[in-house]
């Protein structure tokens, strides 16, 4: 059975996963803290649900416009359920390719960002005895591909976070899951959710080749996400993480049966390198 009237605070709320979990929530009689880099892309949420949202703008990368927008939160609803890391992007190019202030950017978003607001968050939480974290990963967070080799990684980063967190604020009655989506039909491949590195002309065939093979894949409908949504955070025992999507498991599953079959492989001479110390 649901509770009622729980207050969630999401970042990211202007499209994508980030609008369509808003509404959802709202929809059904929650509250939302709905943050999002530019106030104008959220208006219509206060015009439509009234004093059910509180829009607020928040770049994530701006710890003290973070702790200002939770301090504001908290105030306005008195307490925060449902916290939900969705802001992010990808950033496109090779290992080579990419610099090192692009880098630092895309990681300052999909990394830095969260755990600044995590950690504004704990000690309301910690406080009231209770509440959920959500983070908005990929199923990449288990595999990476090829020319968005640094998105990847970030994700690996958002699920090791996660993953450690959950283990260190279970102890205050704190649930954490982290929302693993497949190919979703969002607006994620869009100029705003895209930022291009340099190019180095080797490599132009093989990105063309790559962006060609990613726009085969068979997307999902990002509205039919929203109770899946719901019923994770309804849950008693909600899961650490959780795939959006049809896809997701049988090609993870695929990935670590090869992953296992190498690691026995060279098993032998893992085992040689234990070494004998008595």
């Amino acid at each position: 059975m649901a509770q009622q009237n729980r207050v969630w605070f999401i970042t990211g709320t202007s499209r994508g996963f980030g609008r369509v979990w808003t509404e959802a929530a709202l929809e059904r009689g929650d509250k939302v803290v709905a943050t999002a880099r530019k106030l104008e892309s959220i208006s219509d949420l206060k015009e439509k649900y009234g004093d059910n949202v509180l829009t607020l703008e928040l770049d994530v990368t701006k710890p003290d416009q973070v702790k200002d927008a939770v301090k504001k939160a908290h105030e306005h609803f008195g307490k925060l359920d449902i916290v939900l890391n969705n802001a992010g992007y990808s950033l496109v190019g090779t290992i080579e390719e990419a610099t090192a202030d692009e880098i630092r950017a895309l990681y300052e978003t999909n990394i830095i960002g969260p755990v600044t607001l995590i950690q504004a968050v704990l000690p309301i939480l910690r406080e009231q005895g209770y509440g959920h974290i959500l983070g908005t990963s990929s199923n990449i967070g288990h595999f990476t591909l090829p020319v968005i080799g640094y998105y990847s990684s970030s994700k690996w980063a958002f699920e090791a976070i996660h993953e450690s967190l959950s283990e260190e604020i279970k102890q205050f009655g704190i649930k954490v899951t982290i929302i693993e989506p497949g190919a979703y039909a969002t607006e994620f491949g869009s100029q705003e959710s895209l930022k291009f590195s340099g190019s180095i002309d080797v490599y132009n065939d093989f990105k063309a080749e790559f962006i060609k093979g990613l726009s085969s894949y068979e997307q999902g409908d990002p509205n039919a996400t929203a109770q899946a949504i719901l019923k994770v955070v309804d849950s008693e025992d909600p899961p650490l993480r959780f795939h959006l999507g049809s896809h997701n498991l049988p090609l993870i599953k695929g990935i670590y049966a090869d992953r296992i079959a190498l690691w026995e492989s060279w098993d032998e001479v893992s085992r040689s390198a234990q070494g004998n110390i008595k």
